[in-house]
């Protein structure tokens, strides 16, 4: 799997023309029904253009689960910088995370996919993913309850995958702002109700 760097400004313009044109086509009929050809066409590049960056069509799909990786990683980060306490992080972390799939649905189905094109991507992707946020955990001990860190962090990202999935796919206009004040409530108050004394 071989990447290669732009060397100018005009080279880095066509290969992120060439990432979101795979995006475009591996999100809408999957990476096994896209060809380099139909990558690009939508780019508006000669096919042998693509092998100027990228060794083939895996090494293209691999770069872009990476990028979604980072870019998620980022965009967090962004939205919860100056934040200090745990569970304003964990809304603002959620939110950020929905809004940005909301306008990048093809997100899901591309990670996803992946489990189907070499499962080893999919682990590495959530793994590394996990391990991140563990460590964040880790350093919130004090405010958090008692638990496994990776338990947690697993938890957590399930949450924001299938509560993406629920409102990024199948009821597309809800409002995210009190979907995630709903999740809230859970990791504020638990499942339980508490006992009447």
């Amino acid at each position: 799997m071989s990447t290669t760097s732009p060397k100018t400004a005009r080279g880095q313009t066509t290969m992120n023309r060439i990432i979101r044109a795979a995006e475009t086509e591996f999100g809408r009929k999957g990476y096994y029904n896209t060809g380099i050809n139909d990558i690009a066409l939508r780019a508006k590049v000669a096919p042998g253009t693509i092998y100027i960056y990228f060794e083939d069509k895996y090494s293209l799909y691999c770069h872009l689960l990476q990028q979604y990786g980072h870019h998620i990683r980022r965009n967090i980060a962004q939205h919860t910088k100056g934040l200090t306490d745990r569970l304003e992080i964990e809304r603002a972390g959620l939110l950020a995370f929905l809004l940005h799939v909301r306008r990048k649905p093809h997100m899901y189905n591309i990670i996803w996919e992946s489990l189907y094109i070499n499962p080893r991507l999919f682990v590495d992707y959530y793994e590394t993913f996990a391990r991140r946020y563990k460590t964040q955990l880790d350093e919130a001990q004090g405010e958090l309850t008692r638990m496994d860190t990776t338990v947690m962090a697993y938890v957590l990202m399930g949450i924001a995958n299938f509560i993406g999935l629920k409102y990024v796919f199948f009821d597309k206009n809800a409002d995210l702002e009190k979907v995630v004040d709903e999740v809230m409530l859970l990791l504020r108050h638990g499942m339980v109700a508490p006992c009447d004394a």
